[in-house]
């Protein structure tokens, strides 16, 4: 197994491994540390079926499905992320944590790509770590004990979901959820803090009005999404990202209208973020 990193933030592209045949348990090890020390670990070159891409998963945590779009029939856990020819919105496409608005938020998430337009189609990930620790002391020492409000109905991610609730919406899911957690919480597997607010899903901030949560929140939101916490994926057909939900943020660059652009997803359960 070898490993590059990407960026000096986060993010990581293992080579040498092959997803298609069993992991063993000391390469589950082996992957599973490189993905706590990068949040953010990616692989090429790998064309998995769905059952093989649910072997990963498996090895990696315990898939769960998405509260939204249905999955796949024989695999109710592996959804479609797709943008088709004609559309205009994409999927998730703004910064955001996944699902935070869930009680107990996912661990992780992995994407495979199966069709990718000729340009663009990126994915851009931040590291929270290095967002939270290139703030102030007082401004951590504000921050802690904070709790962040948040829904999945803000509009700006509501829209990108639009189109995939039509063709692949789940009848009977909930229109909303909501849950409140730390604004600053920490990783239960590395011990290190992260910020845990997000543009997409965090709408205030509890014991704060509406106006100063307004103005924290803004300041969060741009600082935690600066360049040098950032890493960026070029993708390219049957590679796979796995990215740690309690310490990264993700955006899909949505700049290839008129092309299509498929990949599948795996999301893993988490625990109640402190």
């Amino acid at each position: 197994m070898k490993i590059k990193r990407i960026a000096g933030a986060l993010g990581a592209e293992i080579s040498g491994v092959d997803l298609t045949q069993p992991m063993s348990t000391d390469l589950t090890k082996e992957v599973r540390d490189v993905f706590l020390k990068n949040s953010v670990i990616f692989f090429r070159n790998q064309a998995l079926t769905s059952q093989q891409f649910m072997n990963f998963a498996k090895a990696m945590g315990e898939p769960i499905e998405y509260p939204f779009v249905k999955g796949f029939e024989d695999f109710p856990q592996i959804i479609e992320v797709k943008k088709l020819e004609h559309e205009k919105v994409n999927f998730g496409g703004v910064w955001h944590s996944d699902t935070a608005y869930l009680e107990i938020p996912p661990m992780g998430s992995m994407l495979l790509s199966k069709e990718i337009p000729p340009y663009g189609g990126d994915t851009l990930f931040a590291c929270q770590y290095a967002a939270y620790e290139a703030l102030s002391d007082t401004m951590q020492r504000l921050l802690h004990g904070l709790k962040g409000v948040n829904t999945s109905a803000k509009a700006d991610v509501s829209k990108t979901r639009e189109d995939r609730i039509k063709s692949d919406g789940i009848e009977s899911s909930p229109k909303s959820f909501s849950s409140s957690h730390p604004v600053v919480r920490t990783h239960p597997e590395t011990g290190r803090k992260a910020l845990y607010v997000n543009v997409a899903h965090t709408a205030g901030i509890e014991g704060l009005t509406d106006k100063e949560s307004a103005s924290l929140l803004s300041f969060l939101f741009e600082h935690q999404v600066k360049p040098e916490f950032t890493c960026r994926w070029s993708w390219e057909p049957d590679a796979v990202a796995f990215w740690d939900n309690r310490c990264a943020q993700h955006n899909p660059v949505n700049d290839y209208h008129g092309f299509r652009r498929v990949l599948n997803r795996i999301t893993l359960q988490g625990d109640q973020p402190i």
